[in-house]
């Protein structure tokens, strides 16, 4: 399929977002002023109950060296991007650095260039425009702190800091975004990803589908072969069907053993294509577990946009996935409806 079929939203007008104003200062001095940490200290001055292994020494802190992109508002609010090339591109294709699928964004809206300890910010003719600190502009040098927004809705903070400092805030990203056992999507940013692409699918008139599947008889092989193959099977059934499915589909594990591909830009009738290709690489799987051979099958209901009627809703989409699921155990399991 093409890499990009809808052309870039152009929004009447875009509105800077502000940063919020700092904090007022705390009031001094007075009756009612809080008491300081010093205050609280010499009020509880008994010592501390002696131990008997020396203190630990907290590590030296890291020089903050690395230049860094963070979501603040917009789909992947919280993940970060490092600067770590001569040139960094912002936009909604493939060859992006910095790669954020969003109707305003195009497919190669920005870029920041790295050169001479600088970090300068440039439009790259953008649609809907580039700003930094609510003034919109063709090129600027970058400072610690600034907020770049990027189209109408897309804001992020540039700024630097340490690697291990860095290596926390994915971890934290990745926390609130990936299931802990399957490393896919979870349910919670699945939710989100299709309220999304269904406010673009509304807008925009384009297809939009939901493949919903889960394992047949799985309470078997946990019952059978203990809750380690189980999450074993789970595993290798989650990097099959990412392996078979498009870049653009989202895959996301919706519940225990429930997954949801979320179709974007095709019609129903190759949404069943997709899940087709997905039952049939599951049921090819051989899964060892100890000395034995592990075969699963899945049951896979899909359901399409078009189908929900003159007043769809995402929620609608995913039921109708889900009565069709239903119709495939019914049918006698490893079967697309």
């Amino acid at each position: 399929m093409p890499e990009d079929r809808h052309k870039t939203q152009r929004f009447r007008k875009v509105v800077p977002v502000k940063a919020p104003p700092p904090p007022a200062p705390e009031p001094t001095g007075g009756p009612s002023s809080r008491p300081s940490a010093a205050s609280a200290w010499e009020e509880d001055d008994r010592p501390t109950q002696p131990h008997s292994q020396a203190p630990i020494a907290p590590p030296a802190p890291s020089s903050p060296d690395r230049a860094l992109l963070t979501v603040l508002m917009g789909s992947n609010a919280g993940e970060v991007f490092a600067l770590d090339q001569d040139e960094t591109v912002i936009g909604r294709g493939r060859d992006a650095s910095v790669r954020v699928d969003d109707v305003g964004i195009s497919r190669r809206h920005a870029r920041i260039v790295h050169s001479d300890g600088r970090h300068i910010l440039e439009d790259l003719r953008s649609t809907n425009g580039v700003f930094v600190n609510a003034r919109r502009v063709e090129r600027a040098d970058l400072a610690d702190g600034d907020r770049v927004q990027i189209g109408p809705a897309l804001v992020l903070r540039f700024g630097f800091i340490a690697a291990d400092e860095e290596a926390l805030a994915r971890q934290l990203y990745d926390a609130s975004t990936r299931d802990g056992l399957t490393r896919l999507y979870n349910r919670k940013y699945a939710t989100r990803r299709l309220a999304e692409e269904f406010a673009y699918a509304q807008r925009h008139g384009t297809p939009l589908g939901v493949a919903l599947f889960d394992l047949d008889h799985f309470k078997r092989v946990n019952d059978t072969f203990g809750h380690q193959a189980g999450d074993g099977v789970l595993r290798v059934v989650a990097a099959q069907v990412q392996k078979t499915i498009r870049a653009e589909d989202v895959l996301s594990r919706y519940g225990g053993e429930e997954f949801l591909v979320l179709v974007r830009g095709i019609e129903r009738k190759n949404v069943v294509v997709l899940a087709e290709r997905i039952r049939k690489g599951v049921a090819g799987l051989s899964i060892p577990w100890e000395s034995q051979t592990l075969k699963v099958t899945v049951s896979i209901g899909v359901a399409s946009l078009s189908e929900c009627g003159p007043a769809p809703t995402p929620e609608a989409l995913v039921k109708l996935a889900d009565e069709r699921l239903y119709e495939a155990k019914a049918a006698g399991r490893n079967c697309v409806r």
